[in-house]
């Protein structure tokens, strides 16, 4: 059986949402005939007309909004942001709009907005943001972040099919550099749910994203010198599986938090606190973070890497850890 790559999964679980229920439909920049920025909707608008493949003008707060107008009368749209940089432009619509029409009036708003995002991929300061923690803050939000080509078919149907509105960042690292053999049977991953990604017994890592795949790396590198490492990746942020975090912590007493977003307000700061109180007594070494600098990512390849956490830097801060 051949291996999906994480792009053809997202393609794969959109298509199977388009056939399975005739209220989803897609929208965003480019989507239909060009197949979208990175190719992601190739083919659909072939398959399923202009009707529920939709190119829109460039205006993300116009996807949004048409989105979520379309969502409040009972369809399922799925909205992309081409860039997720750009959901600065829609900023105001996703967090006052969006996640606030059911605390407000009830409103049931099934929108998924599908965010590529993350460097590695040399694309400057404007195309290679991590913005996730912007929208961990609002409640009424739902966040997931996929590591995997079976998470990101499995999460996407699952966010699909979820009422409340939920961001879909898709790493543009993994696309196609990411692959597995995919069950041919439907499934969903469930939102909230965290998954062990490497058992361990000396420290935890607990990640997301494409960093999920550096820490299993420096995990390898690590075991080479007697160090013993867990991978715990999150999958969702919002909501985040606290338990399952907990309980790597009380099995391991020592964790490293990696992410790719700048180090300073990232959402690893919110697991690194979350530890701390709710995790204090099973720790033999404060939590520590890496992440990127704080500073807008570099378009020039040596300098974007000087920026970014990869396998090497996560094994010294793990071996700094080992030794606290």
């Amino acid at each position: 059986m051949a291996e999906t790559t994480y792009l053809e999964a997202i393609k794969q679980g959109l298509r199977e949402e388009l056939l399975r229920d005739e209220r989803v439909f897609l929208l965003g920049e480019d989507i239909g005939v060009y197949g979208g920025a990175f190719k992601v909707t190739k083919g659909l608008v072939e398959e399923f007309g202009e009707e529920r493949i939709i190119d829109t003008p460039l205006s993300e707060s116009a996807i949004i909004g048409a989105a979520m107008g379309a969502a409040v009368m009972g369809m399922r749209p799925v909205a992309e942001i081409q860039f997720s940089d750009f959901s600065t432009n829609a900023f105001t619509q996703i967090v006052n709009n969006v996640a606030k029409a059911h605390y407000r009036y009830g409103a049931v708003v099934p929108l998924t907005i599908r965010c590529p995002s993350g460097g590695n991929v040399h694309g400057g300061p404007y195309h290679s943001q991590n913005p996730e923690a912007w929208f961990t803050q609002v409640p009424g939000l739902k966040v997931v972040a996929p590591s995997t080509a079976y998470d990101a078919k499995g999460l996407i149907k699952a966010a699909i099919r979820d009422n409340n509105p939920v961001i879909f960042f898709e790493h543009k690292y993994l696309y196609r550099r990411i692959k597995e053999t995919l069950p041919n049977e439907d499934f969903i991953v469930p939102i909230g749910k965290a998954k062990v990604q490497r058992e361990g017994q000396d420290m935890s890592i607990i990640t997301y994203g494409a960093m999920v795949h550096y820490s299993l790396e420096a995990a390898q590198i690590l075991e080479k010198e007697g160090i013993s490492v867990e991978v715990v990746d999150l999958r969702s942020l919002l909501p985040f599986d606290k338990d399952r975090i907990l309980e790597s912590v009380k099995k391991t007493s020592r964790v490293l938090v990696a992410y790719e977003a700048p180090l300073t307000g990232g959402f690893g700061g919110e697991i690194a606190a979350v530890i701390a109180d709710e995790g204090f007594e099973f720790l033999d070494a404060p939590v520590r973070r890496i992440a990127s600098l704080d500073t807008p990512v570099p378009f020039s390849p040596p300098l974007e890497e000087f920026y970014m956490p990869n396998p090497e830097k996560i094994a010294e801060a793990a071996r700094n850890l080992m030794a606290y």
